[in-house]
């Protein structure tokens, strides 16, 4: 059917030919999508043009202008006509009589009118108080009549919004708000509204509106492609149903698959998904935007009067290497390079959701066109980055969606591709298997104070969906991906089994509890089998509570909670047996020897610094480790600090390095007995260490600063406190609080005291400084640093070498945890 046999239908008889040509066009299977609401936009202009002509006869300083979606020519089959009847306010009982012959004929049709018949001073007035009513009218669109009345009314109502856009901008972004508090997210719901949900039509329309404004625009790629998939899943549901409907029910997305030659309702939700997913992200990019340019225009003028004139330049904060903070954003360093720093994704995403900041567009697509694969396995410093991300809470979420929108997730993770924007026909789950799978990372970072390896049990949220891009059980297929994956970002062979294990088995926890007798002895046995040791049902267990909490509200409660607790709690005896015999300490290498006999003889500190990336190579503390101009910079660093056994040494090494920016991996403190023949003790610390942004310092620096730390010369608190205050307050991530424990049966020589808590700048230093005031003497300490979390253990005694007592202990335990959430 052409253009030509629409028109002639709708000549032949007014609207019962206009009623059969819409009908031919509707039906006719070749043409759809754009094309078919073009046409059918053509076919309603031309029709109601005609009845205009034949109305207005004689009648003079009128108007018929099309608004609202109908302006915009997306009329779909089941669409109301948004219709203005503009005049010049000469002759108003005329255009009364005209508005009649107008709308009865489209009411008589059975279609939907949204009509209004006003001047240009009434249509402005109404436009300046009711901020829907001017939103249609940025799309007006000339039908009939008085063009010059029509294109008055455009330009008057383009200026006022463009005049009115400081005022107006932030009124649209709290109606957005408030549609999508009522409505949901569209890229998660079963049943989405197409229209109103987040991510919809509304929202694409709102886009238009703001880049009408000049005031900001929307990321344009991939933005009209997602417009006309809505549209086009629109028209679809508007024909099956023969309702005007924008809601997807589930009954029906079979029906509008098939009419959109689709394989199945899971590939159109999945391209629905997309599709608003594509509109939300560039919402929130656009609203950001709006806000800057807005903050930035009432700043400017008192900066202005303040300054003397000139534009002043945005200030630029550190956060990584590479990676600054610029105006409430975090961008890419002037010299951070993306096509050669294959990290610098993950770095500044970390950076960015541990800061509290969105990852700027710029940036983003940057780092996207330039990026490079990792080397596999994954260096340390990519396999830290992506922990600290996962594990910094809320604000994951909105930095791991600008990743995806540019597709550096699925370039990081290639099986991410499987899982995203995969719909879950499941009453009890409220999101996508993507984003579930992010959620329960969230909720994980709330647990990692619980587990010993809180890097193992972010990672194992992050994927202990991922077999549900595949065929079959997916808690078998998800075992097989999760070895893979773990394996390519680089944990070593039995962090990759645990990894497995916790993927394999993270429904077990909760299957069990509830749907078997815990007091039959096979039955925890079964899961002590399972899981094989203490410390993986530790995980499995904050697992299964964390992927409970991100399924929805319905998936845990008080009763399923106790259930699992009661379980886990009898597993874990059946693993447990007598304490294992305390390992004996391993004999000191002869580079450690050396540097012990150095430092007793000259009674101070002595260090080395060597790059864990090069051959064993030592280096004097008159040697720098810092490579030559060109070369690049190790990621870590082993450090080698041998001084004669004394108080306070751990809280002076780990101020030093907090002092000069040294980010502590892993820790080990132990004294060292000198060989025969030489009275004393040494103790000997082997840590390494990174630079948190920058070259690192010359060893001989840092051992100037020890020396003057140990003798009290260098206030290192007042030089920590001093440049925290020099930097800004940012509202980051909030930590959950630090828990410290005493396990009186880890050690037999010792008290073991466990410490997990935020990393944070100078933390290692605040708890040595409350153990020394304590008056516990360290014996020996194994710090780890996973992600942003520390899990450090330190093995103290009496002044006279024995365990603390019991009340002793947890008095230490108490005062210390006080201090860390103060």
């Amino acid at each position: 059917m052409t253009s030509t046999d629409v028109r002639k239908d709708a000549e032949d008889s007014g609207p019962s030919g206009y009623a059969a040509a819409r009908l031919r066009l509707l039906t006719e299977e070749a043409r759809s999508g754009p094309p078919r609401r073009a046409a059918l936009a053509e076919l309603t202009d031309e029709w109601l043009s005609g009845l205009f002509t034949a109305a207005a006869e004689g009648l003079r300083g009128v108007s018929l202008v099309a608004v609202g979606g109908y302006g915009r020519g997306e009329l779909s089959p089941r669409s109301d006509l948004d219709l203005l009847l503009l005049h010049d306010g000469s002759d108003s009982a005329g255009v009364a009589a005209l508005a009649d012959r107008l709308w009865y004929p489209v009411w008589d049709l059975g279609l939907a009118l949204d009509h209004s018949v006003r001047t240009q001073s009434e249509a402005r007035k109404v436009s300046g108080e009711d901020l829907k009513v001017q939103l249609g009218l940025l799309d007006a669109r000339h039908l009939a009549g008085d063009l010059g009345l029509t294109a008055g009314l455009r330009t008057t109502v383009l200026a006022d919004w463009r005049n009115q856009a400081p005022k107006r901008l932030p009124e649209l972004q709290e109606l957005c708000a408030e549609r999508a508090e009522r409505q949901g997210e569209l890229q998660y719901l079963l049943e989405p509204d197409l229209k109103e949900a987040r991510g919809g039509l509304r929202d694409a329309t709102a886009l238009r509106a703001v880049a009408a404004s000049w005031l900001a625009d929307a990321p344009r790629e991939g933005l009209d492609d997602a417009r006309r998939r809505l549209l086009d899943v629109r028209d679809a549901l508007h024909l099956t149903t023969g309702r005007a409907t924008d809601r997807l029910a589930l009954q029906e997305q079979d029906q509008v698959a098939a009419e959109l030659g689709l394989l199945d309702a899971d590939t159109l939700l999945r391209q629905v998904y997309e599709a608003a997913r594509v509109v939300s992200y560039a919402s929130d990019v656009t609203w950001r935007e709006v806000g800057r340019v807005l903050r930035s225009r009432a700043v400017r003028p008192r900066l202005r009067a303040m300054l003397g004139g000139g534009k002043p330049a945005p200030e630029r904060s550190p956060l990584a290497e590479g990676v600054v903070e610029q105006d409430g954003e975090v961008v890419l360093a002037r010299a951070a390079r993306p096509d050669r720093d294959p990290v610098l994704p993950l770095r500044a995403a970390a950076a960015a959701a541990q800061a509290g900041l969105p990852l700027s567009l710029h940036a983003v697509r940057r780092m996207a066109a330039a990026a490079r694969p990792l080397p596999t396995p994954w260096p340390a410093e990519a396999r830290e980055q992506l922990v600290t991300l996962l594990g910094s809470g809320r604000p994951t979420i909105e930095v791991w969606e600008a990743l995806e929108a540019e597709g550096l997730i699925t370039h990081l993770l290639p099986d991410w591709e499987r899982v995203r924007c995969r719909p879950q026909r499941n009453a009890v789950h409220i999101w996508t298997v993507d984003r579930h799978l992010i959620e329960t990372a969230v909720r994980a970072s709330e647990f990692t104070r619980r587990v010993s390896r809180p890097d193992l049990l972010l990672v194992s949220a992050l994927l202990h969906d991922i077999g549900k891009g595949w065929p079959g059980d997916h808690s078998v297929a998800g075992e097989i991906i999760a070895k893979d994956v773990a394996a390519r970002i680089g944990f070593d062979r039995a962090d990759v089994a645990v990894l497995a294990t916790l993927v394999r088995h993270h429904l077990l926890l909760v299957d069990t509890a509830t749907r078997r007798d815990l007091e039959d002895p096979a039955t925890v046995r079964s899961v002590a089998e399972a899981v094989g040791t203490q410390s993986t049902l530790e995980l499995l267990h904050a697992l299964t509570e964390s992927d409970a909490l991100a399924t929805g509200p319905a998936a845990w409660s008080t009763w399923r909670g106790s259930l699992v607790a009661d379980l886990v709690k009898r597993v874990a005896a059946m693993l447990s047996g007598d304490a294992p015999e305390e390992p004996e300490a391993a004999a000191p290498t002869a580079e450690q020897e050396r540097l012990a006999i150095e430092a007793f003889r000259t009674g101070g500190p002595v260090l080395s610094l060597r790059a864990q990336t090069e051959p064993p190579a030592e280096a004097s503390a008159e040697e720098s480790p810092t490579p030559a101009a060109g070369e690049p910079e190790p990621l870590g660093v082993e450090l080698l600090i041998a001084v004669p056994d004394q108080p306070g040494v751990l809280p002076a090494v780990a101020g030093v390095l907090a002092m000069h920016r040294l980010t502590v991996r892993t820790a080990e403190l132990r004294t060292l007995d000198l060989p025969d023949g030489v009275e004393g003790a040494v103790l000997l610390l082997d840590w390494r260490v990174a630079a948190e942004y920058g070259s690192l310092p010359q060893a001989a620096r840092l051992r100037a600063d020890l020396v003057r730390a140990l003798d009290g010369s260098l206030d290192i608190a007042g030089r920590l406190a001093e440049r925290d205050a020099a930097y800004p307050r940012r509202r980051g991530v909030v930590a959950p609080p630090a828990r410290v424990t005493v396990h009186p049966a880890a050690s037999r020589l010792a008290t073991v005291i466990e410490v997990r808590a935020q990393d944070a700048p100078g933390l290692l230093h605040r708890i040595g400084r409350a153990l020394d005031d304590a008056g516990v003497r360290v014996r020996s300490m194994h710090v780890s640093t996973l992600g942003s979390n520390a899990v450090d253990a330190f093995y103290v005694t009496t002044g006279g070498g024995a365990p603390l007592p019991g009340g002793e202990a947890s008095t230490v335990a108490r005062k210390l945890e006080e201090m860390l959430r103060g």
